[in-house]
């Protein structure tokens, strides 16, 4: 088997941490890993593999020495050392929201649009964390009929903004309770018992830009420009997972048997639709797990071709690093390197 050599940018930030541990537990043929961060984490030590790694600057010898480059930084990290790297040499898997609409760029979700890896010139993308989930389950209801409308509102985890809006809930649930004054700095408002309509900075239309990216990025996904879509993307004190209200309107009916018959038998999804037990996907059961959870399956009262549903994913995993884990065993496997 091949082996090849990655590079990981971002590797002391969350979604760093668990793309490392999944490259791990997939048994990735890795033949070097060389690690990279901010300078103020430079020289630091992060163990794999019972080794240990220091973190490196990001250089032309680095970038020019790796196969894939995994990028899950800011977007000016990206802007800045993409381009390069794929000039280079190297294939460049991107989690940032920097080359997504590119029309030169592929966004990809291996489960929906693998076959737009074959259309890359050196830089991939993942989609936003959130639009991930949904367009796996979008993907496989719109093989029963085609999909006309979409209504999803999200549910999503302070870990989407980062480690440090973890620690800020973490602080202001502590200083609830000691009856301290709680400072907000990472979010808006509080975060801690409350939820925040609002991820992002509104543009004129009165959407945020998280909304606008999940619309944007969907039809993208499902080469579906003409879908109808809406969202509204909404911050809940959750540590991990991000949670989806989905509302599917269809050129024709489609039976819930049908629907759940479909979603079942998808790679990357499982169904957890047991209502009279009080069985249904939450965050806190998807954490750590790799599949999209799907539940709360039922007819749309308000239109005749209708479907709701409800999921969960964990957007660490799923919505992040193990996405980008897929898109390069999937370049790997269609020998696209």
């Amino acid at each position: 088997m091949d082996r090849y050599n990655l590079a990981v940018i971002g590797a002391t930030g969350a979604v760093g941490q668990i793309f490392l541990s999944i490259l791990e537990q997939r048994k990735f043929p890795i033949n070097k890993l060389r690690l990279c961060a901010s300078d103020r984490s430079l020289g630091k030590k992060i163990s794999f593999k019972g080794s240990d790694h220091c973190i490196e600057p990001i250089t032309d010898n680095l970038l020019s020495d790796s196969d894939f480059v995994f990028i899950s930084a800011s977007s000016e990290v990206s802007l800045n050392t993409a381009p390069r790297a794929a000039e280079l040499g190297a294939i460049v898997i991107d989690d940032s929201s920097a080359f997504r609409m590119d029309k030169t760029v592929p966004l990809v979700v291996p489960e929906v649009n693998a076959e737009d890896l074959g259309h890359h010139k050196g830089i991939i993308s993942i989609p936003n964390c959130s639009t991930t989930p949904l367009t796996m389950v979008l993907y496989e209801l719109g093989k029963l009929a085609k999909i006309n409308r979409v209504i999803v509102d999200t549910y999503q985890s302070v870990s989407g903004a980062g480690s440090r809006a973890v620690r800020e809930l973490d602080s202001q649930i502590h200083a609830s309770y000691k009856d301290i004054n709680i400072k907000a700095s990472i979010h808006p408002h509080q975060i801690a018992f409350n939820v925040i309509p609002q991820i992002d900075s509104f543009d004129e239309s009165g959407y945020t830009n998280e909304e606008i990216k999940m619309v944007n990025e969907t039809k993208k996904i499902l080469h579906r420009p003409d879908l109808k879509i809406s969202a509204t993307c909404v911050r809940v004190p959750v540590k991990i997972g991000h949670s989806e209200a989905v509302h599917v309107e269809f050129n024709q009916p489609v039976s819930m048997e049908d629907a759940t018959s479909k979603l079942a038998a998808a790679g990357g999804i499982s169904i957890i639709d047991r209502p009279a037990s009080s069985q249904y996907p939450m965050p806190i059961d998807c954490e750590d797990k790799d599949d999209v959870m799907v539940g709360r399956l039922r007819t749309d009262v308000s239109s005749p071709n209708g479907l709701a549903l409800w999921l969960s994913c964990d957007n660490l995993r799923k919505g992040a690093a193990l996405n980008a884990i897929q898109i390069a065993e999937s370049i790997i496997s269609k020998s696209l390197i």
